[in-house]
């Protein structure tokens, strides 16, 4: 009998020693069902379909001077959590929305160790006098990047468990960011420097580093941006965070667009279906070209989607009186072909956005960059996730005291009725 004691002792030993070296045993008592906390690395987040990637900012005002509670940050968390969101991307740390944000997720996993949520952790890069009516675009704001940069470090050696990317700016090289792009240089100067303190264990070594930006000035169109500091800044970060936006290209680079020859016979929902479907092509040719620059270099990195979208409103190029693009239909169609394509591509898509932010265009309330979000500011579910909603996900989650319900209370009809068909043309779309 005392063997059999000690034998079943050294039994339980190991199972909670194994149980350890992946994580932490949840209880006091071994013959409890063991829940296993997870802190993983950034590789095998991203890219990983059971851990999906979304923009979030989570302002609920028409300012960002109001910002979002760590109450309201925490019903967010818990909401993107419910849709197996595994991973938010943010995108300054001049507010204090970003803090805020670890801060929340921090107290969910106090309260349940095994909540999930990492951070791609944004820092804001200007140029000299952005913002102003003379930026310079040969210097940058030194000053206010070094501020971003140092404040990065810090929130990421503070919640190592947390912040597993830093982006080194939003949008920053691409030339037609006309108020505050900076040249390629600026940005390979500070990944080296994260880089650096990778080396020197003074930033967790399997944090990843990048710079987040469109894919023409990844290289992906026009020659003026093929200079040998990108290709540098290329070799030097963990992995390139491409952007694209076919939604836009709608009115800016319209041949894809609309219902062409040939296709007048078909029903509304095939027209739609067809115009979708080249949206998405165009798209994926976007992240193409910018996988064969990186590949005349010599290169081989991972690359992930660090935006893409699609508004449901606009009152000016993508709506009614422009290109009629945009409306909740057409975003669930576009939502949905990027999941899938990103997962077959084994990468991540950090859809913008999460929430509807009507502080983006405060002068025009009906403006498109106010309308991104899969949710109303009031916590509806838009069309894409709308099955979410059926499967009872969202059960017991709010947003500012209102219940996850359906946009159109969940009138497929009714919604249907806002969907206006791409204007036609009556030339062939051309190839791409």
């Amino acid at each position: 009998m005392r063997n059999i004691r000690i034998f079943n002792f050294l039994v339980i030993a190991i199972l909670l020693t194994c149980c350890y070296s992946c994580g932490e045993v949840q209880g006091n008592d071994a013959t409890k069902e063991v829940s296993i906390v997870k802190n993983l690395s950034a590789k095998e987040i991203l890219g990983n379909p059971d851990y999906l990637a979304i923009s979030y900012g989570g302002y609920r005002e028409k300012t960002r001077d109001i910002q979002p509670t760590i109450e309201e940050l925490k019903e967010d968390m818990k909401i993107l959590s419910a849709m197996g969101v595994g991973i938010v991307r943010t995108y300054n740390l001049q507010l204090a929305q970003a803090v805020n944000i670890l801060e929340a997720i921090t107290q969910l996993k106090k309260a349940d160790p095994t909540f999930e949520m990492y951070v791609m952790l944004g820092a804001w890069i200007d140029c000299e006098n952005a913002w102003t009516e003379k930026p310079n675009h040969d210097k940058e704001a030194l000053e206010a990047n070094t501020i971003e940069i140092e404040k990065a470090i810090e929130l990421t050696n503070k919640y190592p468990e947390i912040v597993k990317v830093i982006a080194v700016g939003n949008e920053a090289m691409v030339k037609w960011a006309a108020s505050y792009f900076v040249q390629p240089g600026v940005i390979l100067k500070w990944v080296n420097h994260l880089q650096k303190l990778k080396k020197e264990g003074k930033l967790a070594k399997d944090t990843w580093i990048t710079t987040s930006d469109n894919y023409a000035a990844w290289g992906g169109e026009g020659r003026e941006y093929h200079v040998e500091d990108l290709n540098k800044l290329i070799a030097a970060v963990d992995y390139l965070s491409v952007h694209v936006y076919p939604m836009h290209e709608t009115h800016y680079k319209p041949e894809f667009w609309g219902v062409f020859e040939g296709e007048e016979d078909k029903t509304d929902e095939e027209k739609i279906a067809i115009a979708m479907d080249r949206a998405m092509d165009f798209g994926v040719q976007q992240y193409n070209r910018t996988a064969a620059y990186m590949k005349s270099l010599g290169i081989e990195k991972p690359i992930h989607i660090g935006e893409t979208g699609w508004a449901t409103s606009s009152n000016g190029f993508y709506g009614d009186d422009g290109t009629k693009a945009t409306d909740e239909y057409k975003e669930a169609v576009y939502y949905k072909s990027m999941r899938d394509w990103t997962k077959k591509m084994n990468m991540s898509c950090f859809y913008f956005e999460a929430f509807n932010e009507n502080w983006k265009d405060e002068k025009n309330p009906a403006g498109s960059e106010n309308y991104f979000g899969l949710f109303t500011i009031e916590g509806k579910a838009k069309y894409a996730l709308w099955d979410l909603v059926d499967k009872g996900v969202f059960k017991g989650l709010e947003r500012g005291g209102n219940p996850i319900v359906k946009t159109y209370n969940g009138d497929k009809a009714a919604l249907l009725k806002a969907v206006k068909l791409p204007p036609t043309k009556s030339k062939k779309v051309s190839q791409h």
